[in-house]
């Protein structure tokens, strides 16, 4: 039985602690909570991603169906434009103006092609998200498979969506 007080020559009564953290016992839970934590970055990492590829997934759909009915009520795919410009025949009832506009959840802006060459093949009507000097695009080639999944074949060489000229996404609409 260890004494309540400790007694040393010449110095006061100290009391001693006898229901504390010892720096063992803080070491083990710190431990512990960091194997936690290791174990469930990766899961998070996933669900990021997943969640990442819906979002972007979902974009290149509204905008590729608003685009093909906005073609077949004129008789032609709208004129080109730039990175982040929407194309004059989409109106703000047609999309979320901010979702084309702005830089999406993985970078980069939309863009409208319209009869351009892409990695040597001309394709009439595409919808790519490219890289611009304010939005880079995320250089995630994990990511732009697990978006070809879901739009596509999953091969990113093949189908109708593929890692077009300068590393950009693109989505052929008709080739």
């Amino acid at each position: 039985m260890s004494p309540l007080f400790s007694r040393r020559p010449g110095r006061q009564a100290i009391p001693r602690s006898t229901a504390g953290v010892g720096l063992v016992e803080l070491m083990v839970v710190v431990t512990i909570i960091s194997m936690l934590m290791a174990l469930a970055l990766p899961s998070y990492q996933r669900i990021q991603q997943k969640a990442r590829s819906a979002a972007i997934s979902n974009d290149f759909r509204v905008f590729t169906a608003v685009l093909q009915a906005r073609a077949h009520e004129n008789g032609s795919w709208p004129a080109e434009t730039a990175a982040g410009v929407v194309p004059d025949v989409i109106t703000k009832d047609d999309i979320q103006m901010a979702l084309w506009i702005g830089p999406t959840s993985i970078g980069g802006r939309f863009d409208w092609d319209n009869n351009q060459i892409h990695t040597g093949i001309r394709y009439r009507a595409a919808l790519a998200l490219v890289d611009t000097a304010d939005a880079p695009l995320l250089e995630d080639l994990g990511l732009y498979q697990e978006i070809d999944t879901v739009l596509d074949d999953g091969n990113l060489a093949t189908g109708n969506f593929r890692l077009g000229q300068d590393n950009c996404l693109l989505f052929i609409i008709e080739p």
